[in-house]
């Protein structure tokens, strides 16, 4: 193994750490499921700084990297909604935004060619927001936390989520639009 191949081990690593979180999850025990989806954050930021830090940026890693967290998120958006800690709405549009994007790339791909788009920051935000909120809700089973923080970041993540939906079919669409209109296929 390379030091390069870090960022992808430490990628592979969260994508099988979904199994512990989603079984402690599963059985309620989210003390621990929140250490390790602590610990699947934290990887995920440090995989990203070594793979940035370091130009070890791989093809592999730009599927890795999101899947890892996208399992995650996926995983711990199902089972708090299935123990009523999430509002059963946020789940579906969490998971439907995700679907969306997923499913909108696969598109651009075919019709117009390859989707280079970084991240917008409404989607970093969201990511950000959609994280706290699965913090808050794991720790609220731990420790005493007032309800209104949790139901304002149930909102926050709703309006970023949407917010962030719109962004990215925006974003492709004109730069679709654009280019199917340079070809003048449309």
């Amino acid at each position: 193994m390379k030091k390069s191949d870090i960022p992808n081990v430490i990628s592979i690593i969260r994508i099988v750490m979904v199994i512990p979180i989603a079984f402690c999850l599963w059985n309620q025990n989210f003390l621990t499921a929140l250490l390790l989806f602590l610990v699947g954050g934290l990887s995920d930021g440090l995989d990203g700084f070594l793979a940035r830090r370091y130009h070890w940026q791989t093809a592999l890693g730009v599927i890795l990297d999101p899947m890892g967290d996208k399992l995650m998120m996926l995983a711990a958006y199902l089972l708090l909604g299935w123990h009523n800690l999430l509002p059963w709405w946020l789940v579906v549009l969490v998971i439907s935004r995700d679907l969306i994007i997923v499913l909108g790339s696969l598109l651009y791909r075919k019709f117009v060619g390859e989707a280079k788009l970084k991240p917008l920051f409404i989607s970093k935000l969201n990511t950000t927001v959609q994280i706290i909120l699965v913090l808050l809700v794991m720790l609220s089973q731990v420790i005493e936390i007032h309800l209104l923080i949790i139901d304002g970041f149930i909102w926050l993540v709703a309006v970023t989520t949407l917010l962030s939906g719109y962004a990215y079919i925006n974003e492709w669409g004109r730069r679709a639009w654009r280019i199917l209109k340079e070809k003048k296929v449309y």
